[in-house]
């Protein structure tokens, strides 16, 4: 079905049990980040977390939809009609939303989820990323985002970020948003601990 969504409603944390991953449509060079993946969902699936995600059948984010199949747990996939034309949809998904936009995808992935986690992929995730952080700092939605940093994937971004707050263009609260690990229990763990304080502003 296509839903059109982008709206301005505001959505706040209230308990984590829907988890919104970013992730490649690749599963990269080494075989340590599909490694990375499966032991995240098999986390997720001990703590009986769903999945939100991209909808797609291949690279990283096929390896992270199959395994949370097999064990029984729902993953919700959102994916623009162009990507279902191209065949790269997940048809075994327990609910898969077809949308018209890349738009109306990522504000979908964004509402459904109750904590968002960017594990190694792309220039897609990259952008779902730093879109969240700015829905979170303006406060369109309260809600955890955390970088899955697999073999220290992130690691340049991370001294990017650093290096933009200290010329002054990202505010040091903005970087504290950000929960980094390595580690999908205590990624997860501080996740849950997330507590919302209050607006941000700025860009």
């Amino acid at each position: 079905m296509t839903l059109h969504v982008c709206n301005d409603k505001i959505t706040y944390f209230r308990g984590m049990k829907k988890i919104t991953i970013y992730c490649g449509s690749r599963k990269g060079n080494s075989s340590v980040f599909e490694a990375g993946a499966r032991a995240l969902v098999h986390e997720m699936i001990r703590r009986d977390h769903s999945l939100v995600y991209g909808a797609g059948r291949v690279g990283l984010m096929g390896v992270i939809a199959d395994e949370m199949l097999a064990a029984g747990k729902e993953v919700l996939g959102i994916i623009p009609q162009k990507l279902v034309d191209r065949e790269v949809a997940h048809t075994g998904c327990t609910e898969l939303i077809i949308v018209e936009t890349m738009r109306d995808r990522k504000w979908l992935m964004a509402e459904r989820g109750d904590g968002f986690i960017a594990m190694p992929g792309g220039i897609g995730t990259l952008e779902e990323l730093f879109e969240i952080m700015t829905l979170n700092q303006l406060h369109y939605i309260q809600k955890p985002l955390a970088l899955y940093n697999v073999n220290g994937y992130f690691d340049k971004l991370i001294d990017f970020l650093n290096h933009a707050m200290e010329e002054g263009f990202l505010y040091p609260e903005q970087e504290e948003m950000l929960i980094i690990s390595d580690d999908p229990v205590d990624l997860l763990d501080q996740m849950s601990a997330y507590q919302p304080d209050g607006p941000r502003i700025g860009k």
